[in-house]
């Protein structure tokens, strides 16, 4: 399938995968509508200049109508749904928020999606591997229940049974994406392992770990992630994929620590030793997925590495942080 000319409702832009998947679909000549919340000039959306590319709709996800207008008023015909409280931490803090986002605005834009289904004819729901919840067996297989227990968690296991709901009711091209943990340039969230590691070895400050540094994780690299949503974006109206979700994975497992000293060596501040906090709250011990079906169905595989894709990271927050003095 070409994105060519194809008119895509992306919300959640100014985020991490946001910004990458809407240049990419730029760059492939779709034309791309975007629901932007919060103006963060220090987003890679805006300061790459994509957002000039792009309409924006100004509103927030926990407003139907806007949805509704955005859908209707700009003929959407390709949905994908990234905006969420994406924060473990902030959900903890603030689980009223972040239910409203990411539980009120998903089932705002699946029901939008279906009222216009003579417009929608394929929806990608970003998700996450905290649907999950935390299991004894792993790695995660698609067939798992989703199971989440923390506020954040229960979030994306809400979202993922609402959006397969939409898909099995009413006979939508929905399919589900769940990814583990994300990392690549344009992540400001320096709370994240990999942002925030990378901001202390290049100031010289050793990283901060709110963990004991040994919870396990896989991490994605973010061009691999596009390349998953664009691949099931391209295959959800088919049978075996519409109604489905699907694991992406390097399926690899890392521990904190493995991460925070790949980063340093890659900058070169092995001297610096990391300050272990052990008070994360709210957060799964180990996590990490089983990507087969993503493999067999839709043919999908990671292009990068782990140090390859740290590497790229890197040069990324080198250039947006300038010289080091």
């Amino acid at each position: 399938m070409s994105w060519e000319g194809r008119r895509v409702f992306v919300t959640g832009a100014t985020g991490l995968v946001g910004s990458w998947l809407c240049r990419s679909l730029v760059d492939q000549g779709a034309h791309i509508v975007v629901l932007v919340r919060d103006w963060d000039p220090k987003s890679e959306f805006i300061r790459s200049g994509t957002i000039q590319k792009c309409s924006v709709v100004s509103g927030f996800l926990e407003d139907y109508g806007t949805l509704e207008r955005a859908l209707s008023e700009n003929e959407i015909d390709t949905v994908f749904h990234l905006g969420a409280q994406a924060i473990v931490g902030t959900g903890f803090r603030s689980p009223l928020a972040t239910f409203e986002s990411n539980i009120r605005g998903s089932y705002n834009l699946l029901e939008a999606c279906r009222v216009h289904q003579g417009l929608v004819q394929r929806v990608v729901i970003a998700s996450s591997d905290k649907a999950y919840g935390e299991a004894a067996v792993l790695p995660y297989t698609e067939d798992m229940p989703a199971n989440g227990r923390h506020p954040y968690d229960v979030s994306k296991s809400c979202t993922d049974l609402l959006a397969l709901t939409y898909a099995h009711t009413y006979g939508m091209p929905v399919a589900v994406a769940r990814c583990g943990n994300i990392y690549g340039g344009g992540d400001l969230n320096w709370s994240r392992i990999v942002p925030g590691t990378i901001r202390s070895a290049l100031e010289g400050k050793a990283p901060v770990l709110r963990s004991d540094g040994t919870f396990t994780r896989d991490y994605l690299f973010v061009d691999d992630v596009v390349d998953a949503y664009l691949a099931l974006g391209e295959s959800v109206q088919k049978s075996g994929v519409r109604g489905e979700a699907f694991n992406f994975s390097p399926e690899r497992p890392y521990t904190v620590l493995d991460i925070v000293r790949q980063i340093l060596e890659l900058v070169g501040r092995t001297d610096l030793e990391p300050v272990i906090l052990a008070e994360a709250k709210a957060e799964i011990r180990d996590q990490y997925l089983d990507a087969s079906k993503a493999r067999k169905v839709l043919g999908w595989h990671p292009r990068h590495s782990l140090p390859v894709g740290l590497e790229r990271s890197l040069d990324w927050y080198r250039s947006f942080f300038g010289p080091v003095t």
